[in-house]
């Protein structure tokens, strides 16, 4: 009989135990399980806050090149704003570029040579640059002097076959009459 009134007692709804140690344990187990509820709803709202603003920085820099994410990451940020604003400006009302934003430029090299660890492959690649330029200058001087120097050789033998059909040697300044005794005709 044990055995059926043991299993009738397990069928049953526990009821509310008279241990009051028990009760005390269960109420406080409730308590802990909702404010941890409670720290997990407000962590899943800050998430929420945090990819919803993610999301609007993601937005504002989906359209802005590498190299901007870039030099925003460091601590030259205010700096490149500003010198991109002038750009845009200068673009915008058809100004000389170089001449309306030289300060900010200054400005932000001189920033980004303060923080040169963040900013060194921009530095690099700048400086990169600059030697090529200086290159390609000095290649189109030369091409530019052998020109001018080819044109002063044309030109100089131009002056010397002009007038005559035959050869000719060095001329007196003084008269015609040695070149008709120089120059000898073509038949």
């Amino acid at each position: 009989m044990a055995d059926s009134a043991s299993k009738t007692l397990e069928d049953q709804p526990p009821n509310q135990s008279s241990n009051p140690q028990m009760d005390t344990k269960t109420v406080e187990e409730e308590e802990e399980k909702s404010q941890q509820e409670e720290v997990k709803s407000e962590n899943a709202s800050k998430a929420e806050g945090e990819a919803a603003a993610e999301d609007e920085e993601e937005e504002e820099e989906a359209g802005e090149c590498g190299f901007c994410l870039f030099m925003k990451g460091g601590g030259c940020k205010e700096s490149f704003t500003a010198w991109e604003e002038c750009i845009e400006e200068a673009e915008k009302n058809k100004e000389d570029i170089v001449e309306k934003c030289f300060e900010i430029t200054s400005v932000l090299k001189e920033c980004m040579m303060a923080h040169s660890d963040y900013y060194e492959p921009i530095l690099k690649a700048e400086k990169a640059a600059e030697a090529e330029a200086v290159k390609e200058l000095e290649k189109e001087k030369a091409a530019e002097s052998s020109e001018q120097r080819n044109a002063a050789v044309a030109s100089e033998n131009s002056q010397q076959h002009s007038g005559s059909s035959g050869k000719q040697d060095a001329l007196p300044a003084d008269g015609l009459d040695m070149v008709f005794i120089v120059t000898s005709p073509t038949a």
